[in-house]
């Protein structure tokens, strides 16, 4: 077999082994999850989530997505626990604990302390009965036929199980609570998908500046509006409305038209009727109608419908928006 060959025909009995995994552990499902689920929505404490070796670093990502999703979580390693790290575990918090086997002597060790403070207690387990999964409140079962490990031995099928359980965990609160992406972006600030959620177009113009030009400006101190502001266009601004818009593409057409223009007005060669957004609209509103109208700029417009600036496609790069 070719070199080639074997590395793609591994890669795609990786896939189809976890694929194959992953879509029984819908048959898995039961009321202990379902409980599970309902005791952590009532719950008025936090949730730990806790692991050894590779179930730790999914502990990690579960953490992180439960955290995201408005589920207050915090990470505890089940070996740090004996050592000191018990005292994280607060009196109403609930705990979940990962482990495949379910008998790992750092798992042995630890759920005793967790049932004497009377915490509940989650387990993520291939194995319901394993040490953990018969001490447990709850079983989460995520048993899988076999590792893609062609050796049945590396977690790798095992851990893609986990981390499904742990989404499914959190996508469940998520619909209980009902977090919307008003929320989301709450707790996604700095990152381009929480930009998408709360950044308005008045945040984009109010760094812009703001070129405008009257009906009737004559074309030579039009075009120096245009390059001086630096965006491309020039709103034309009658009673404090915009009655049109001249863009680098209106000036090129009408050099293009006119061997003399020194006559011209900014009313001749405007496009009259411009698309406009309102200031308050988010930021990735106004990137839907740039696409949609294969434009580069939008005119802004305030609540009484007056000139308020100009995004440009640009902008929104510049803030991962596209």
């Amino acid at each position: 077999m070719k070199l080639h060959e074997k590395i793609l025909n591994a890669a795609k009995e990786t896939i189809s082994t976890e694929a194959k995994a992953i879509a029984n552990l819908e048959n898995l499902l039961d009321n202990e999850f379902v409980e599970a689920i309902e005791s952590i929505y009532k719950s008025k404490g936090r949730v730990i989530v806790t692991g050894i070796g590779k179930s730790a670093v999914i502990a990690t990502k579960i953490v992180a997505t439960l955290n995201s999703t408005g589920t207050p979580a915090i990470f505890m390693h089940a070996a740090d626990a004996i050592h000191g790290d018990l005292g994280i575990i607060q009196q109403d918090d609930i705990v979940i604990c990962i482990s495949k086997s379910g008998n790992s002597p750092e798992i042995k060790v630890l759920v005793p302390f967790i049932k004497n403070f009377r915490n509940t207690l989650i387990a993520i387990t291939a194995n319901k009965e394993s040490f953990l999964g018969k001490e447990a409140d709850f079983v989460l079962n995520s048993y899988v036929e076999k590792e893609a490990c062609p050796n049945n031995l590396a977690p790798t099928t095992s851990t893609t199980a986990q981390m499904v359980i742990g989404d499914a965990v959190a996508v469940c609160l998520l619909e209980l609570k009902g977090f919307s992406s008003k929320d989301f972006a709450k707790y996604h600030p700095g990152g381009s998908l929480g930009k998408k959620l709360y950044l308005r177009v008045s945040d984009i113009t109010s760094q812009n500046q703001k070129p405008r030009v009257s009906p009737d400006t004559g074309i030579t101190d039009a075009i120096i509006e245009i390059s001086e502001k630096m965006l491309g266009v020039a709103a034309v601004i009658e009673d404090d409305k915009i009655i049109g818009i001249i863009t680098d593409g209106d000036i090129r057409r009408m050099l293009k038209n006119n061997s003399d223009f020194k006559d011209l007005k900014a009313k001749d060669i405007m496009s009259k009727i411009p698309k406009t957004i309102d200031e308050d609209a988010l930021a990735v509103d106004a990137l839907e109608m740039l696409e949609e109208h294969k434009i580069s700029q939008l005119l802004s417009v305030d609540e009484n419908n007056k000139y308020a600036g100009v995004v440009h496609i640009h902008n929104l790069i510049r803030e991962g928006i596209l």
